[in-house]
């Protein structure tokens, strides 16, 4: 296996996703959903089982974003949060009349209408920078004492690879950012960072076993790679099977969280193998290079 002398393909390819991303971040921009743009929340008491989905199709007619759940005792009430768009009010008393003439109900019915704006969104992305910033920290500190500085900085590179990745892949697909999509980052995070320590966790054994054998650091990683491969693979395709049938089965609020944590688990099994390892190999290669140079002077 020659992963390691072939990692400028690798990183051409990931290159290109996020080149593309970019583009079409610049050309179309991010489709930003409610908890961004602000928008109306409405409660509305229908007094009777109700089907959500029906109430969903009738908010599509119109062309608008909303969330819609159930809410009240017995699920007999509706909550549905409305994208802002530049006729507001017209779009909203036609949902509104729309549900009434579908259930029968008047007006004392609507029980609460107030404008929302994109503050809990913004707050949100602030907060999850600084956790990410944060993490990103704490773990290459911690990977620094526990393995070396080489193995920290790698990790946080396939980190910021993999979210990265994400951001392009929803740019390019034109998929709806909420608050789903940043807790899907924070997640793959997490999921991403373990998956790059256990190959560098059998990188740093092999080294201790073979230490009197010449062994190149690319020949070390090809082979802790090699022994850890199945591993990465299963573990990804088990989770990304549970994470895809609830894309399939869930409804969108469940899939704007679902979408971003498929690709993130693809990407993260990717930068692990064809990232980190590389740029650790690449950078442990290049000092052993520098020192025989100083010890033949």
């Amino acid at each position: 296996m020659k992963i390691i002398e072939r990692r400028w393909i690798w990183y051409s390819i990931s290159i290109a996703i996020i080149v593309v991303g970019i583009a079409f971040m610049l050309i179309r921009g991010l489709n930003f959903g409610i908890d961004f743009r602000g928008g109306t929340l409405m409660e509305v008491n229908i007094g009777k089982s109700y089907d959500v989905e029906d109430i969903r199709a009738m908010i599509k007619a119109h062309n608008v974003d909303a969330y819609v759940s159930q809410a009240g005792d017995n699920n007999q009430e509706v909550l549905i949060r409305i994208a802002s768009v530049p006729n507001d009010d017209e779009v909203q008393a036609q949902i509104l009349n729309d549900i009434k003439e579908k259930y029968g109900i008047d007006d004392s019915a609507v029980l609460s209408i107030e404008k929302v704006g994109p503050t809990v969104g913004g707050e949100l992305t602030r907060n999850a920078i600084y956790a990410i910033a944060i993490a990103c920290v704490l773990m290459l500190i911690y990977i620094w004492i526990r393995f070396e500085i080489r193995f920290g900085v790698a990790a946080i590179i396939a980190l910021v690879h993999d979210v990265l990745i994400m951001s392009a892949a929803v740019a390019i697909t034109n998929t709806q950012i909420n608050t789903p999509f940043v807790a899907a980052v924070l997640t793959i995070v997490g999921y991403s960072i373990n998956d790059t320590i256990v190959v560098f966790d059998r990188i740093r054994e092999n080294r201790r076993k073979l230490g009197k054998k010449k062994m190149s650091p690319f020949e070390l990683a090809d082979m802790s790679i090699e022994q850890t491969l199945a591993r990465s693979i299963n573990t990804t395709l088990t989770t990304l099977f549970t994470i895809t049938a609830l894309y399939i089965l869930g409804v969108p609020s469940i899939k704007e969280f679902a979408l971003p944590i498929m690709i993130g688990l693809v990407s993260g099994a990717y930068s692990s193998i064809f990232i980190a390892s590389p740029i650790w190999a690449t950078w442990t290669q290049r000092d052993a290079m520098e020192k025989a140079a100083v010890h033949k002077r």
